[in-house]
């Protein structure tokens, strides 16, 4: 097994163990939804801290459910994703393309030099 598929193997180990440890070690069982966002654990903790608080601002747009609400989140995410895998492949390409120009050129540099070496007698 070569070194990248080693690491590669172990960075899946470790997401999977990121994925599965909470579940299988009960986090969160004590609680009424145990997978909340930040916001929600938020928004409990400081009116546990202060009931009276009133937020500065309201959103903008309130999604009528939670199912709404985590499908824009996932279509940002995805959007997000698509973004940067983009800029990478391009990135990528670009100096695939340029190595290929070089290689190209050299070619042509040494195919050039080795005419320019024969004899003219041999050119005719």
């Amino acid at each position: 097994m070569s070194r990248n598929a080693k690491i590669n193997t172990l960075l899946l180990l470790v997401v999977v163990a990121l994925a599965v440890l909470p579940l299988a070690l009960g986090l969160g069982d004590h609680k009424e939804e145990p997978f909340t966002g930040a916001d929600a654990e938020a928004e409990t903790a400081i009116t546990e801290i202060e009931p009276d608080y009133e937020p500065w601002f309201s959103p903008l747009y309130e999604p009528p459910s939670g199912e709404i609400e985590s499908a824009l989140f996932a279509l940002q995410a995805a959007i997000g994703a698509g973004v940067l895998t983009y800029y990478f492949g391009l990135h990528r390409g670009r100096r695939q393309g340029e190595q290929r120009a070089l290689a190209r050129l050299e070619a042509q540099d040494t195919a050039a030099q080795a005419a320019s070496d024969e004899p003219s007698a041999e050119r005719t």
